[in-house]
């Protein structure tokens, strides 16, 4: 099942409409979705490694524009979707510490959880709650998103044959390390605050 779910994806990742499907996750997981962008990146980045750094470039541009829509949320939805999209991914007791830590190390806070499997849209919300300065935040989310997706772009694209046949013949270790990673970042965003 797992080999057919990975035949599937790649060969979504081959199709025309595949850039737009990778601008979406990328969008809506920096305000609301749970699922990073890398499920679309990788497999497309694969089936097609010479347009890696197209596909790293539009990763970077609807993150960055969709942590806007999640900086919006926090700063004028807060009390009604802001509230529940936090709630909901049980960070709700932890928002008044990460608004406390924007106080000294916003810049830092951006950079670092941009770059980790942590979620963003926490990151992008939390942002507008606690007013951080919006042009740092769109400079430091280019900054961040850029670099995480155009490390992975990057790293396919000069290994991607050989990532390829390594993810193809162990699967189910690649599947798993990926699930611990997702569910370890959520995690870590939990413990962290």
């Amino acid at each position: 099942m797992l080999r057919r779910l990975y035949q599937w994806v790649i060969d979504l990742a081959e199709r025309p409409s595949a850039p737009w499907a990778l601008a979406g996750v990328s969008f809506a997981e920096s305000s609301f979705f749970p699922v990073p962008p890398d499920v679309m990146l990788v497999p497309m980045c694969l089936a097609r490694p010479k347009l890696a750094w197209w596909y790293a470039s539009l990763c970077t541009l609807a993150s960055v524009i969709g942590g806007l829509a999640g900086y919006a949320i926090g700063a004028l939805l807060y009390d009604s979707l802001g509230q529940f999209l936090i709630q909901l991914y049980g960070y709700g007791a932890k928002v008044d510490a990460f608004t406390q830590a924007y106080q000294r190390y916003g810049h830092w806070i951006i950079l670092i959880k941009g770059l980790t499997p942590i979620p963003y849209k926490v990151v992008t919300i939390t942002s507008g709650f606690a007013h951080y300065s919006l042009f740092w935040f769109v400079v430091l989310s280019v900054v961040t998103r850029g670099l995480r997706f155009f490390m992975v772009a990057g790293l396919l694209y000069w290994i991607g044959p050989a990532a390829r046949v390594f993810i193809e013949e162990r699967l189910g270790l690649v599947t798993a390390a990926f699930a611990v990673v997702l569910v370890g970042g959520f995690a870590a965003t939990l413990y962290l605050f």
